[in-house]
């Protein structure tokens, strides 16, 4: 191998437990009792609104809203009626879960193993550059990352092949070269083997880690 890739969220960087903490204080913030339903359905519409800004319906921005217009009512609250009401509703949210950002405490020194292998190291995202990049330097793991590849800089997603041979192309190496690492089955190993790198499952209930990972060759 000369290259590792890794996916970033729920692998390298905790999303769920920095978005559930984040919507606890927000959702409390707002006068609601935040209820494990309530942070179940938040979650049921993150995916489907992020789901319609990959494939081009929305803007990074515009799923945001979504989230709002379809979670609100969900609290008993009224939507507000213009973008700006809704952005500045949003920031409240997004105030919290960016204040409880953190890395898997296994996230550095797999990186640090990789970068001793001699390899070069990437990141490869479906997600906006903007919060992509401030996501890694804020938990402290940008130093280590060569190249950073996101959806919305690529023009694609994964689980397009394009996506996989861009962050290939971008690290200057072959995807037969290249290891993939992530949490989803199929964005990042099925897709990932398809596209011709060799790929792990990052399967944390199971009790696989980044670093044991990084370990099988």
């Amino acid at each position: 191998m000369k290259a590792v890739v890794f996916d970033l969220d729920n692998t390298l960087f905790d999303h769920t437990g920095c978005a559930v903490a984040g919507l606890r204080s927000w959702v409390t913030e707002l006068g609601i009792t935040p209820t494990d339903e309530l942070i179940a359905e938040w979650f049921v519409i993150e995916e489907d609104q992020f789901n319609r800004f990959l494939a081009g319906e929305l803007t990074h921005q515009g799923q945001r809203r979504g989230r709002l217009r379809a979670f609100l009512p969900v609290l008993g609250l009224p939507v507000p009626v213009t973008d700006a009401e809704l952005d500045e509703v949003f920031t409240g949210y997004l105030t919290q879960y960016t204040n409880n950002w953190i890395a898997y405490p296994d996230a550095r020194p797999a990186l640090e193993v990789a970068r001793s292998n001699g390899w070069r190291v990437g990141v490869l995202t479906n997600g906006s550059t903007r919060q992509q990049n401030a996501k890694l330097a804020a938990i402290g793991l940008a130093d280590l990352i060569d190249v950073v590849c996101t959806s919305e800089a690529l023009g694609v997603s994964k689980p397009d092949p394009l996506a996989y041979q861009r962050v290939c192309e971008a690290l200057g190496v072959e995807p037969g070269e290249t290891l993939m690492i992530g949490d989803h089955l199929e964005l990042d190993v099925i897709a990932a083997r398809a596209a011709g790198l060799s790929a792990h499952h990052l399967d944390r209930a199971a009790g696989a880690t980044l670093t044991q990972l990084v370990g099988r060759q």
